[in-house]
């Protein structure tokens, strides 16, 4: 390895004019040049380096921001819960991949735009661009494990920094920045980009795919019959759905087209049925545990989708269930523990009306009951998500006591810790899950019951949360997008 002064000098892009506009598209499009400037620049001075060795400079590059000063404390629309700052300031935010959340910016600087009546100012930022996330979106450039470049990276690059890696806006820990901006969005470029590679990690397809709407399953069975339901949508030319993608993005728009099995599972297998505008569905498989269930809503909630369900299996608290009844969350008794930390216990979790409203009409119209003889098949109530699979081998009689006090009607291991994420990241949430085992009632989960539940169950089941994502994309955002998921201070973008 070779000495190298300690001040090398640094070198930056030219510096960027802050430039006002009033049209989103135009500032959408300043955006996109600045971030690609910047990412150019870091990847030809990281690929020179990696081709010649230590450069004997340093390099860096900003990430574009957005920013707003408002003067008034004037009242917009009360019946919205986005698209305004709660009070006069400055208000700024760190963008990165313009490119991928086009309509997302386009949307958001415009709502900005009509409600206050200023523009919005578009220039570089001060923070820098950790060369990890610069290159993630080149398939020819990878960065080099730490030692194994001929020289020490961040000696040359800027690395991920944790400082503006967090969770504080979400969480509303956040102190204003040195010139006392508040913050316009929830997340960071730096947090964003952070959970872009974790998602391409974990689901084994790339962010671009994810749909708007997300349904999150705990059984493989689901995955089998989303693939047969996506096929059918491709054959139907009047369906409105353009292709299907599978692990390892692979994408198919003939429903008769062959999908090779992939060599290794990705943690949680994730597949997309999509549609023009990212209006289609996406279906991540998290596995049993609330700990999976974290990782992937901490993830997905960079992606601002409309809304995401919890379709998956539970155990039936009440004697007069049966194996395939649903169970419609109203409330949630979270014991899953993951998220105690960032969302205290004493925080509740409210129903959606949008959501619940959607989700018993979905069952209305797969199972064609209604009314009183829909209770038949579905339950509504509270749902417990524990963190012990095997709680029933333990005494269960404090369990069982907490349980009945609550009015508990099921249990799993996943459904609080979604809900609860997309309280704390502002999605709309929801819970349809199916009972396949009454532990407290001796109808354990045995392979021969479970054969003939999942072969009649799943199948409905999956198309129950279909319909009610179907549903949900037919409706305005700003409906969707429920005032009880916002706080006393708010930022601006959804």
């Amino acid at each position: 390895m070779q000495d190298v002064p300690a001040n090398l000098p640094l070198l930056t892009p030219a510096a960027a004019a802050v430039q006002s506009f009033e049209n989103p598209e135009d500032a959408v499009d300043r955006l996109i040049a600045l971030y690609s400037e910047a990412v150019d620049f870091l990847c030809d001075a990281f690929t020179d380096a990696i081709a010649h060795g230590h450069p004997r400079k340093r390099f860096r590059a900003f990430y574009p921001e957005v920013r707003i000063t408002t003067t008034s404390f004037a009242k917009v629309d009360s019946r919205l819960s986005f698209g305004h700052v709660a009070a006069p300031g400055t208000h700024a935010t760190t963008i990165t991949r313009p490119d991928l959340f086009r309509d997302y910016l386009r949307q958001q600087i415009r709502l900005l735009i009509d409600n206050h009546g200023v523009p919005v100012q578009v220039g570089p930022s001060e923070t820098p661009i950790p060369i990890h996330f610069a290159v993630a979106a080149r398939d020819d450039v990878t960065v080099p494990q730490e030692g194994a470049a001929a020289f020490i990276l961040r000696d040359v690059f800027d690395v991920p920094d944790l400082n503006s890696t967090n969770d504080d806006i979400v969480n509303g820990t956040f102190t204003p920045g040195a010139d006392g901006s508040e913050p316009l969005a929830p997340f960071t470029a730096q947090r964003i980009d952070y959970s872009l590679a974790r998602l391409a990690h974990y689901t084994a397809t790339d962010p671009e795919h994810f749909q708007n709407h997300v349904l999150f399953t705990n059984y493989q069975f689901y995955v089998t019959e989303f693939e047969a339901y996506a096929r059918a949508m491709l054959a139907d030319p009047d369906s409105g759905y353009t292709s299907f993608v599978s692990t390892g993005n692979f994408e198919i728009t003939d429903p008769d087209a062959e999908i090779p099995p992939t060599l290794k599972m990705p943690q949680m297998p994730t597949y997309h049925l999509k549609r023009d505008g990212g209006a289609g569905i996406t279906l991540v498989n998290i596995g049993v545990g609330p700990s999976n269930a974290k990782t992937a809503t901490d993830h997905i909630a960079v992606l601002r989708p409309h809304a995401w369900l919890m379709v998956g299996h539970c155990a039936g608290l009440r004697n007069s269930q049966s194996l395939g009844d649903f169970v419609l969350a109203h409330a949630y008794l979270r014991e899953d523990r993951v998220l105690d930390d960032d969302l205290p216990i004493w925080v509740p979790i409210p129903a959606l009306a949008e959501i619940q409203v959607a989700l018993e009409t979905a069952v209305e119209e797969v199972t064609e009951l209604s009314g009183f003889d829909l209770k038949r098949v579905m339950r509504t109530g509270t749902v417990a998500s524990v963190d012990n699979r095997n709680w029933e081998l333990r005494d269960t009689r404090g369990p069982v006591q907490r349980l009945s006090q609550s009015r508990a009607v099921a249990l799993d291991m996943e459904s609080a810790t979604i809900a609860a994420n997309g309280f704390r990241f502002r999605v709309p949430y929801g819970t349809l899950l199916c009972v396949s085992d009454k532990p407290l009632h001796g109808e354990l989960k045995l392979p021969g019951m479970a054969s003939d539940f999942y072969r009649t169950q799943v199948g409905r089941h999956l198309r129950i949360g279909i319909r009610a994502m179907e549903q949900l994309r037919e409706m305005p955002l700003e409906r969707i997008h429920s005032r009880k998921l916002r706080s006393f201070y708010e930022t601006a973008f959804l």
